[in-house]
């Protein structure tokens, strides 16, 4: 309660608050014209384009009604919940941004005109009404972009952590020993993952020996060649042991001049004389059979 209504007086209304119960009530008496002439103005602006006409019959109509309520709820925690709710379901079908706050400008267009239709023979209530619709709306529009772009980089950063997973799998070969291949170019931020998932992979599968096969690296800079000394030592912490497969002379020669301290790293040319060392380190014995052509 105001101090204007504890002294006695009555709470001062505001125009938003008269005004907006009429505005509300005209816009659901007037939902489906109104409704199918947004959707008009979302196709002749080529937005949605990734959906059906089903699916955006299906989400136009929601959006409009969830609008409606907020409009007369003025609850942006509603608002944000759908907005989310809104964007997990049409991110995967390809609706980028830009699309989804140009369909709610276009919807706030759209009832504004109505509501100037309504009220254009009284021009000081239709300035009033403009003024209480207005404010509400860009809140509505405001509320609903924020809501999409968090969801947005929310997708992008998993999306981004399942590639970065798949791209630097943690493989046990047989008891106690592990395979990391490494494909692709190793950034800090890359190698700083490699090192969780590696050491995880050490604690999970109670490992002993892991080969590191950085075959398919290009190249390292200094940082990631550090990191990779300290992957090791901290591997080695956990009570297993690693070994580098792979080095190519240009990141070999890196190591060199950069002044790694190559006596932590044993490295051997190979994958597959890698897996060889470890399998010695195991204690198993490593034969070699001769092929189809050998005597």
């Amino acid at each position: 309660m105001t101090e204007r209504a504890s002294a006695g007086f009555p709470a001062q209304i505001s125009d938003e608050e008269e005004l907006l119960p009429q505005l509300v009530a005209h816009l659901r008496e007037h939902r489906t014209r109104l409704r199918q002439e947004w959707a008009t103005r979302i196709q002749g602006a080529h937005l949605l384009q990734a959906m059906t006409p089903q699916e955006m019959a299906a989400e136009t109509t929601s959006v409009y009604d969830n609008y409606v309520e907020v409009l007369e709820t003025g609850s942006v925690e509603a608002l944000q919940r759908y907005a989310r709710n809104l964007s997990e379901r049409i991110i995967p079908r390809g609706v980028e941004t830009q699309e989804v706050v140009g369909i709610v400008l276009l919807l706030r267009d759209v009832l504004a005109r109505s509501l100037f239709e309504k009220y254009q023979r009284d021009f000081p209530l239709l300035n009033r009404v403009l003024d209480a619709y207005e404010p509400a709306a860009n809140r509505i529009a405001n509320t609903v972009a924020v809501s999409f772009v968090d969801e947005r980089e929310r997708v992008i950063r998993q999306q981004q952590d399942s590639i970065r997973e798949l791209s630097t799998p943690v493989l046990p070969v047989r008891e106690r020993l592990l395979i990391l291949p490494i494909i692709g170019v190793l950034d800090a931020e890359r190698a700083r993952q490699l090192t969780e998932q590696l050491l995880s992979g050490i604690r999970t599968h109670r490992a002993k020996v892991v080969v590191v096969d950085i075959t398919g690296v290009p190249d390292v800079d200094e940082a990631v060649a550090n990191h990779l000394v300290q992957t090791v030592d901290a591997s080695r912490l956990m009570g297993a042991s690693v070994i580098i497969t792979g080095l190519s002379p240009e990141i070999a020669q890196t190591l060199v001049t950069i002044g790694v301290d190559l006596s932590k790293m044993d490295t051997i040319g190979d994958l597959q004389g890698g897996l060889e060392e470890a399998e010695r380190h195991l204690g198993y014995a490593v034969t070699r059979t001769e092929g189809p052509g050998g005597p």
